[in-house]
């Protein structure tokens, strides 16, 4: 069985640096990919272009990325009068990425088909074009599509490999309260007149922390203050975490996502299982994860969870969770 997977992300540091005409906002942030990961595979038959998710708020029609990142892919293969022409097509979505949760599930999902359905195609697009196609769906879609730690800018489109990330785990906490991206930038502007008051560029920055954590990094996102006045669970799961675990936490892009980063895996362990523990109604979903290193979206022949928690085929993830209902075993392409 052929399975793809589409990798999360968090945004290590989130500066909103300006607003467009268009009403978009400009930012600067250093995103990196997680292996956790949804997995998808993906069907011709069906009626039409659609999704099946495992998820009830995912849609499965065009409102779906991954629904219209597949009909754009057919669009250019008929304009570039391709071979590889589909009218008919499934994608099957095992959610284990929150929905909502500031990981960037949906573009992470479009971009995982539009690599699944060009090298099903035996690759007709570049990545510079793949990307170009990505930046059309949304402004994350370009760096799931590049699959490396990247600082970002522009609206998010605009990547600069960021070459020497150290290997870190992270613990991931969502308190279940789907956050509306539209909403927090909606009140980060509610009072303030802004105007950036500093300039930011990638040779100029550096990691804020050395070889070695000791959870007293220091990183910052703009959406923070705004999406905690939005939803206080964020505010009070950070304050809960962060008396827990003893170390700072952070929240990834608009939220409502919160991590806490680790050098040392084992310390990483310890403390998910006492996290595990003690949750509160604030700790809807735990994860484990790592940063990762993609090449896009990855290829998974086979999987499954031993006793341990520990995904079986997917070294180095380490997810505990369990799948919303068993897999199911489709044909490919």
């Amino acid at each position: 069985m052929q399975v793809y997977l589409s990798p999360a992300k968090i945004n290590l540091f989130l500066y909103i640096t300006g607003r467009r005409p268009d009403g978009y906002h400009e930012l600067f942030s250093l995103m990196v990919p997680l292996t956790l990961a949804d997995r998808l595979e993906i069907v011709r038959s069906g009626n039409g272009i659609r999704a099946v998710c495992s998820h009830p708020d995912v849609p499965e029609d065009d409102r779906n990325l991954a629904c219209r990142a597949a009909a754009l892919f057919r669009s250019e293969m008929i304009d570039r009068n391709a071979d590889c022409v589909f009218h008919d097509l499934t994608i099957h979505i095992e959610k284990k990425i929150p929905v909502c949760g500031g990981l960037g599930g949906g573009s992470s999902n479009a971009a995982c088909v539009l690599l699944a359905l060009n090298e099903l195609c035996e690759t007709p697009l570049s990545t510079d074009e793949l990307m170009r196609l990505g930046l059309t769906l949304g402004a994350d879609v370009p760096f799931f599509i590049s699959g490396a730690p990247a600082f970002a800018s522009g609206v998010g489109e605009k990547l600069v490999p960021c070459r020497f990330m150290p290997n870190l785990s992270v613990i991931i906490v969502n308190p279940g309260v789907p956050a509306s991206t539209v909403n927090v930038f909606r009140k980060l502007e509610f009072g303030l007149t802004f105007t950036p008051s500093y300039t930011i560029k990638p040779s100029s920055n550096a990691l804020p922390f050395g070889k070695k954590l000791d959870g007293r990094e220091i990183l910052h996102n703009d959406l923070e203050g705004p999406a905690c006045n939005l939803y206080p669970e964020i505010g009070t799961a950070k304050k809960e975490m962060a008396l827990l675990l003893e170390r700072n936490i952070y929240m990834s892009g608009s939220g409502s996502s919160l991590f806490a980063l680790y050098s040392d895996h084992k310390v990483a362990e310890r403390d998910y299982e006492r996290l595990s523990q003690v949750r509160s109604e604030n700790m809807k979903f735990i994860f484990l994860s790592r940063i990762g290193l993609w090449n896009g979206c990855c290829k998974q022949k086979s999987f499954g969870a031993s006793s341990s928690g520990k995904t079986q085929g997917f070294d180095p993830c380490i997810q505990r969770f369990e799948s919303s209902r068993p897999s199911q075993n489709f044909k490919g392409l």
